[in-house]
């Protein structure tokens, strides 16, 4: 396997911003993923009488979508969920819709934490959405960066957001039908991920990016759940839909 196709490690890992995204209207295409799933831009496969339905997901960007914004966290004690998001997430996983978390993790490939604590890292997140009755379907993580200082980890790869390689990895694992679902963070990176793959998205932030944006995680994850009740959830409606129902202001600074 080349350096180009390496697949995102799927251990229970966190997400810290690293370098400057690009802003996501058409991003250059990255390598093609080595994982045989289904491109984004095919239509979903009528199942057969043996095969089950694909399911719908949001895929959840972490550190300051799920968690609190923080500066390369690296210790489990220093994640903390933002408000208000139980609620949504429970009443979106009743209505059969998968909660994947897909991350960035370039803290490891610069040296600021390992695997280890990276799965410890999400061991806590796992456990605090548990107290609030939340279960995640999956934590797919990309460790990589272009311009890592350790060399192991150091590539231009598939999974890094915004190349859609996690979503695509979590579609073939879990049986995920990225043109039902939805890719929510508050990053362009996340936004371009979600494009890439074919999904909605969801920009939590003021920023004029994605097909709904709102100023907070609980906002937009309950603004999805209304989108997923009372929408079609079919690709080719998707440039008749509204402006998010909270009004914004976008930041000059």
């Amino acid at each position: 396997m080349t350096s180009g196709s390496r697949v995102p490690v799927t251990v229970r890992q966190t997400a810290l911003p690293g370098a400057p995204c690009p802003r996501p209207p058409k991003p250059p295409n990255p390598p093609a993923s080595p994982v045989p799933v289904r491109r984004a831009d095919a239509k979903t496969p009528v199942p057969g009488p043996d095969t089950p339905a694909l399911r719908p997901a949001v895929f959840l960007d972490r550190d300051g979508t799920l968690t609190e914004p923080r500066h390369y966290p690296s210790h489990p004690d220093e994640l903390f969920l933002r408000p208000g998001i139980g609620v949504p997430l429970r009443a979106l996983a009743d209505r059969g819709l998968a909660l994947v978390v897909v991350t960035n993790q370039s803290g490891v490939a610069r040296g600021l934490f390992d695997l280890v604590t990276l799965e410890a890292m999400h061991h806590r997140l796992r456990a605090l959405l548990d107290r609030r009755g939340v279960r995640l379907d999956g934590i797919y993580a990309c460790p990589h960066h272009p311009e890592a200082p350790l060399s192991r980890y150091r590539t231009v790869c598939t999974c890094r957001k915004p190349a859609p390689g996690m979503l695509h990895r979590a579609a073939h694992d879990l049986g995920l039908d990225l043109t039902r679902s939805w890719m929510v963070g508050d990053s362009p990176c996340d936004i371009g991920a979600g494009l890439r793959a074919g999904t909605r998205t969801a920009f939590v932030g003021h920023e004029p990016f994605g097909d709904m944006r709102h100023p907070t995680t609980a906002q937009a994850l309950h603004n999805v759940l209304r989108a997923h009740t009372h929408r079609p959830q079919d690709r080719r409606s998707r440039k008749c839909w509204p402006e998010p129902a909270v009004a914004t202001t976008p930041r000059t600074s």
